[in-house]
This record gives C-alpha cells, structure tokens and sequence, in this order.
C-alpha cells in the first residue's frame, strides 16, 4: 500500500496563504512546462538554471563543497561543472511536469539501464534487496526505471515543506513509479521493515546529511549520514545494491546498477553499522567522481562547526544502530 498522503495540516492563516501561493508558483510553472513539451521544456529549464540559477548565493557552497572535494581542479573546471549542475537541477525541475514520458520500453527509450546482471542476481538471491542512490542526474528517473523493469517494492522519500507541493509529487511519483510511497519517519521505518520482510525492494537516496546519523567519511571529511540502509541490511540480511544516473544529453538517461556491496558482520552491531555505512559513502563518492557536475553539490553535506549529532526516538533510525529496535513476527518494528 502507498503512504496515505493525508490531508494538510491545520496551518495558521498566513502560513497557510504564504503555502497557497508557493504551489500556485509552482503549479504555473508545471502547467507552461507541460504546454511546451518534454524536449523544449527541459531545455527551457536547462537555459534557467545555467542562466539564473547558477548566479544565486546558494552557488557559493556548493563551489567551497567541490574545491573542497576536488582540491586539484582548477578553477574553469570548478566553474563548468557548477554551470552543468545548475544545467541539470533546471532540466529536473522542468522534468517533473512529464513524469509520463520517461521508460525503458520502446525503440526509443528515454531511460537505458547498465548492469542488470546485478540487479537480477541479488533479486534472485531470495534476499531483500536495497538500492542506494544518491541525487543523480535527474533521480525521479531511478525508482521510474525500476517499477518499468518488474522490482516490486517501495522508495522512501523526504516530504516537502509545502503540503500541497508534496501531495502532488507523491501521487506523480505514485502513479509512475513504485505505488508504495514511504515517508522518512517512525511509521516509515515500520512499513520498510514489511516491506523489506516479505523479500521486497526499497529505494532509497542516502546522499542527504541528517543529524539522526553518524558522521562517517564523505570526501576525506565525516559527514552525518542515515545508518538506515546498513542497519536493515545487517539485521534483514538484505542485499544493498549501488545505483547512478546519468543524463546523456537533453532528457535521456542511463541507470547503472553496480556490484552489490560487501560485507562480513564482525558480530559487534553498533561498529558494524559504523563500518557498512562507511563502506556505502564510499560507493556513492565513487559514482560521484565519474562526473562530478551529475551530483547536487548545493546540499549542506557536511556539518558546520558546532554542529553536533542529535538522537531522536522514532525518527529515521539511530535507534536501529542499537538495541532500540525489535522485529516482530509480522515484520513490523516496535521502537
């Protein structure tokens, strides 16, 4: 069953019309883009990031994040890649208004895949299976590509601050890709345990830095990542399955599936987590380095100084690092 996209919340009367009118933007600027087409709207879009997007200040951290990262590139290779992300993240957005249009089926596909023979092995393995991916490209094309493909299962998703933009990308992501939508949460966590119990899939993006996680080496520098993935896969034995996304040119992709991780648990749960959490940043800071401009540099991946962890029952799964969680016969966790 898909997450219940439950109705908004009651918002005080300002907040309420300062929402209103975000999604009335937005759902202008879905409506043009979908008048004008996949291939002229994407490349609008594209023209905007590169024309607008890439002078606004949030450019600067995402320049120190990659003249961090790649300390040795110069200057106008710093620059061209920042203007390439700006390019894709303007061609994503552009993009949701035609979720419709991407598949791997036809004679022209927009989406190709690379390394099925993973993806197939670990679905035959009889183990559940987790991708991890990161924001690639254009990402919505990823949980797409696998629903077309046959990978039953569900993919995990942050919601958005504005509850009226968030439902509808819920139930665009809904209708196109894999039906069980689960939110980051204490009643997520639950529906991935049964999900992952009776042998499905989950999707998730594990490139956001969350301060429910451990600060773990990201680029030589620690940064607070989910334990969720290496947790479910210790405790469920699941496989976890690297993922990337590449664009090839105007809104045409290329999903690679990658060899499955591995790893031998030593027995000691908590630096087990540690050590398997290490072991996935490093897999998605290699798809990184294949072409740096396909990754969202504009995140604050890495802590600010003074920041510190923060432990919250119930949320994501810190807890699932320890002893907090027990599994029921059912599949269902009890936090």
């Amino acid at each position: 069953m898909t997450d219940k996209t439950a109705p908004p919340p009651a918002m005080k009367p300002m907040q309420a019309l300062r929402y209103r009118a975000e999604a009335a933007g937005f759902f202008t600027l879905m409506g043009l883009f979908r008048v004008l087409g996949l291939r002229p709207g994407s490349a609008l879009g594209g023209f905007v990031g590169r024309a607008i997007f890439y002078r606004l200040p949030i450019t600067d951290r995402a320049r120190t994040n990659l003249r961090t990262s790649f300390p040795q590139m110069p200057d106008t290779d710093v620059e061209t890649t920042l203007r390439e992300m700006w390019d894709n993240l303007g061609r994503t957005i552009a993009e949701y208004a035609h979720l419709d249009r991407f598949s791997i089926k036809g004679a022209d596909p927009r989406i190709t895949i690379a390394g099925l023979e993973h993806a197939d092995a670990a679905l035959a393995s009889g183990k559940p299976v987790i991708f991890v991916s990161g924001h690639f490209a254009n990402w919505e094309v990823l949980p797409i590509a696998a629903a077309q493909y046959g990978v039953d299962g569900g993919s995990v998703y942050r919601p958005l601050n504005n509850p009226f933009v968030d439902r509808w990308l819920v139930k665009q992501r809904a209708a196109y890709g894999p039906k069980e939508q689960i939110t980051k949460s204490a009643r997520g966590t639950r529906r991935i345990f049964t999900l992952l119990r009776a042998h499905k899939s989950i999707f998730l993006l594990v490139d956001q830095k969350t301060n429910e996680g451990l600060p773990v080496p990201f680029f030589g520098r620690d940064a607070m990542t989910t334990p969720t993935p290496a947790a479910l896969a210790l405790k469920l034995g699941a496989v976890l399955v690297p993922v990337s996304n590449e664009r090839l040119g105007g809104a045409r992709f290329r999903v690679t599936l990658h060899p499955p991780i591995a790893f031998e648990a030593g027995g000691d749960n908590e630096r087990d987590v540690f050590a398997l959490t290490t072991k996935i940043n490093e897999a998605i800071e290699t798809l990184v380095r294949l072409r740096p401009s396909q990754w969202l540099w504009i995140h604050r991946r890495w802590p600010k100084e003074g920041d510190r962890p923060r432990s919250r029952r119930g949320i994501e799964a810190q807890t699932l690092a320890g002893s907090g969680v027990r599994v029921d016969s059912d599949g269902s966790s009890a936090i």
